[in-house]
């Protein structure tokens, strides 16, 4: 989650809404990303959903069912469909998201396999969202 943390506060510095993922297989990470939908100019460039796309090319595979998500914010219901078709192993988040989060809109939302977990970091993670939401209204 330190990691995921990490690109959280980079899209933070770029302007982004400050969300970080990170996918770790066989104990290694194979992808990192962060909310770049100013960037992209592309409402479909969640961290979740680019981490996705960079672990399924280093895979050669659009399946992660070996993998695991750590992301800071729970992911909403278009990154959950995504996690749901990749089959992903394991979804580890840090803070809730209780206006969008999936959970919000289906807790079964997920693959039937997929294990889901609240991580550690949730307190750092709304800390740096409420921060740039401050920020961007001033």
């Amino acid at each position: 989650m330190n990691e995921a943390f990490k690109q959280a506060k980079e899209a933070f510095e770029e302007g982004e809404i400050p969300v970080g993922a990170v996918i770790v297989c066989k104990n290694r990470i194979i992808a990192k990303a962060y909310n770049q939908t100013e960037m992209l100019n592309d409402v479909t460039a969640h961290a979740e959903m680019l981490a996705i796309t960079s672990a399924e090319n280093y895979l050669g595979s659009k399946y992660l069912n070996e993998c695991k998500l750590y992301v800071t914010l729970e992911p909403c219901a278009m990154c959950a469909g995504a996690l749901f078709w990749s089959q992903i192993g394991e979804v580890h988040f840090a803070a809730p998201d209780h206006k969008r989060g999936f959970k919000q809109c289906n807790p079964a939302m997920l693959h039937p396999k997929t294990k889901l977990f609240q991580g550690p970091m949730a307190l750092e993670s709304e800390q740096l969202l409420l921060e740039f939401f401050k920020k961007l209204r001033n």
